[in-house]
């Protein structure tokens, strides 16, 4: 054993057992998880094939279409985190050469842009001012030109707070023979949703924001519209793990073995959607709702402004403009190594001009706010 190695074996023999501060966190995501739901990640694991595990997906997938209202028999959770399921709709929906046209009006645009062009995507895109959304009338000039296969939208763009309307959106796609891709990561659980009265084909969210979970078990569904595409591909889907025509056969009547789902985070994602289910998706809604209105009032009295038209804030995420003369980041870094609270800072366009401040799943709540506001008063 060299001495380097020596040196370091020592250090890792006196580590201590695990201690971590206890954040409030109010960023882009994570949130805290529900105390239920930790408490659920603690319990011991079964086969991920045992029966008992078996009927804890099935109950996921019932759980995950009450949220998104929707009907989809392949609605899932992706091993992975909401990248992943992001990844698995393009993967599954693009084949080599076919046209997809992307609204892009934020960082999350950008990343549906990437991942396309990646897996062979005839890309096109529409792009607004980071904070503003694409108009019926937009989308549909947009389709006329470039007469895609697949439109891909950001439901609530999460480097900018804002909320792209939906309606209308999926007869305009079925019009032009197209699919509807959306992203709905910070709006799953906290913003309404309606993906079978929209018109939705492909949608993806992440368990650690509106559902109040941890990272790592990603919601993923498809209509059976999407499906008929994958089957008729030419090319099999060129990313094995996201497959979901062999993912399909572990989560269906099959129930052949893919890979080993991570057990708790399931349990975890279970119980975070039952408790959606107890308090009902449109109670969530409106309390999502309630706060964040609570939220901008709080945010206004101490002469804060926000970067987002009201009639277009999210429930779930406001971008708030940081003041002239104020470093942002230094303020982030005292609210929490101060205060132990988290906010999110600015991406891309908005990098340095805004803080991004969460308010989603078990952190909705007005005591968020109230310790929020204090700390911000006294920190600026």
């Amino acid at each position: 054993m060299t001495l380097a190695m020596s040196i370091e074996t020592n250090q890792l023999q006196q580590l201590k057992p695990l201690s971590v501060p206890n954040r409030l966190l109010l960023g882009p995501g994570p949130c805290n998880a529900h105390p239920t739901v930790l408490q659920a990640m603690s319990t011991t694991p079964l086969g991920h094939l045992d029966p008992a595990f078996l009927q804890i997906m099935d109950e996921i997938q019932s759980l995950l279409r009450y949220a998104w209202q929707t009907d989809n028999p392949h609605t899932i959770a992706v091993s992975g985190t909401g990248s992943a399921a992001m990844e698995a709709t393009i993967a599954n929906s693009v084949e080599p050469g076919d046209v997809m046209l992307i609204g892009v009006a934020g960082y999350f645009g950008n990343r549906l842009v990437d991942m396309a062009g990646r897996y062979g995507a005839d890309v096109r895109t529409i792009s607004k001012p980071w904070g503003q959304n694409f108009s019926i009338e937009e989308l549909r000039a947009a389709m006329a030109e470039h007469r895609p296969k697949i439109l891909g939208l950001v439901h609530a763009e999460t480097s900018t707070g804002c909320r792209q309307p939906i309606d209308g959106v999926g007869e305009l796609c079925r019009e032009y023979d197209c699919l509807l891709l959306l992203d709905t990561v910070t709006s799953l659980g906290g913003v309404p949703i309606h993906l079978d009265k929209w018109g939705v084909d492909l949608a993806y969210s992440c368990s650690q924001k509106g559902l109040g979970c941890a990272p790592g078990a990603s919601p993923f569904t498809m209509s059976p519209r999407a499906m008929a595409k994958l089957l008729a591909r030419k090319t099999k889907v060129p990313n094995w793990y996201l497959d979901m025509l062999l993912l399909g056969k572990y989560w269906g009547a099959e129930r052949m073995y893919h890979h080993t789902a991570p057990i708790n985070l399931y349990y975890g994602l279970r119980e975070a959607l039952r408790l959606v289910s107890e308090e009902g998706i449109d109670n969530s809604w409106a309390r999502h709702q309630a706060n964040v209105e609570y939220l901008w009032s709080s945010l206004e009295s101490i002469g804060l402004k926000m970067h987002v038209e009201k009639q277009y804030r999210l429930p779930t995420l406001t971008t708030v403009c940081i003041p002239d003369g104020v470093d942002g980041k230094a303020v982030a870094k005292q609210l929490l190594t101060e205060h132990n609270i988290e906010v999110g800072g600015g991406l891309g366009e908005l990098a340095g001009k805004v803080w991004r401040v969460g308010l989603m799943g078990y952190n909705s709540r007005k005591e968020s706010v109230d310790r929020l506001i204090a700390a911000l008063t006294q920190v600026i």
